[in-house]
């Protein structure tokens, strides 16, 4: 098994996300036809001069940064990763480059996180699933030293400070998971038993130490039926995963199969399908993913973190990845991670 200081698996996944985000940017909102009409034969898709993200990449940073100040103030707990990316959140919702059209979730919840005095449970949308939820959540597969109850529990309370349907959660729990897995050299052809699995293990688990009574905002029962929503509906779309990857022909819109991505286990599921189809081309991976109807820069960015932290560095021209904005902060973070 491939280690993940030898491959660099955090600064591999971390570049593949910008990246993808980078090919996105220009083709989300368009459909397959107009893309191609664009940009030509989606093979041979350049990256944009200049390489320029979105808020997904954005917010990535912001909550690597967040996780980052959280341990170095001491063991990774509920309150300091919550007030620690709260405050990374707040900044991120105020800065002039916060202009790459941000899901007003994000926008919404952000500006209620300024409200020290209350919980940040009250700035959670609690209806919204929506892929800005697990769009960001790589980090929390690529730090190591963290207990599988730490790494679980801080990526459903990273997309709660925004998102806090339960779909929103489990999506990015399984997110960060399959990170992990791929980081830590998991072969791909296993991949969706090994996620459904995680998935029905985890189906009646509230974690409570790091959301709180977050669950007492919607309307179920208990706090083990609110939680069971999110993995059900996970558990569907990785069965749609699964079929797709017996029948999908590549050249197709993967879309069609698994979701256009706007909301969380879609973008996870399509994201993911793209990296399954080309895994040993990390590049056309990309730019399938660039190419679909849906939301592109956030199934292109998952596509690439999950080739950066299965490849590890070597995925990426250097040409590329030199010139994507941003490079200094991913470098940073991926080289902690990596070390």
């Amino acid at each position: 098994m491939t280690t993940l200081v030898h491959k660099q698996a955090a600064t591999g996944a971390l570049t593949g996300l910008a990246l993808g985000d980078a090919l996105g940017y220009p083709t989300e909102f368009s459909d397959v036809p107009s893309i191609l009409a664009k940009f030509g034969p989606w093979r041979q898709m350049g990256l944009p001069a200049p390489a320029i993200v979105t808020d997904d990449t954005q917010m990535t940073l912001a909550l690597g940064r967040g996780i980052r100040t959280a341990m170095d103030r001491g063991v990774l707990g509920p309150q300091g990763m919550a007030e620690a990316v709260r405050q990374e959140f707040i900044t991120w919702n105020r800065s002039p480059e916060n202009n790459r059209a941000p899901g007003n979730t994000c926008l919404r919840a952000c500006a209620l996180l300024e409200h020290a005095d209350r919980p940040w449970q009250d700035a959670s949308q609690i209806h919204s699933k929506g892929c800005g939820a697990n769009m960001r959540v790589a980090p929390l597969g690529l730090v190591s030293g963290l207990s599988d109850e730490q790494r679980a529990g801080a990526a459903q309370l990273q997309a709660a400070l925004t998102h806090g349907h339960p779909t929103a959660l489990a999506a990015s729990d399984l997110t960060a998971h399959t990170v992990r897995l791929l980081a830590q050299g998991a072969e791909p052809t296993g991949l969706v038993g090994l996620l459904r699995s995680y998935a029905l293990e985890n189906r009646g688990h509230y974690h409570e130490r790091w959301l709180g009574d977050l669950w007492r905002r919607a309307e179920d029962p208990s706090p083990e039926r609110f939680i069971a929503r999110g993995w059900d509906e996970c558990l569907e779309i990785l069965d749609r995963l699964q079929h797709a990857l017996r029948t999908v022909s590549p050249e197709t819109d993967p879309c069609l199969a698994t979701g256009e991505g706007w909301i969380a286990e879609e973008a996870l599921a399509t994201g993911l399908l793209c990296f399954l189809l080309f895994v040993d081309e990390p590049v056309t991976a990309l730019r399938r993913a660039a190419c679909t109807a849906g939301d592109s820069d956030s199934i292109a960015c998952l596509a690439g973190a999950f080739a950066g932290a299965y490849l590890g560095t070597e995925a990426w021209p250097t040409e590329w990845a030199d010139r994507v904005e941003y490079r200094t902060d991913l470098l940073t973070l991926g080289a902690l991670w990596d070390a």
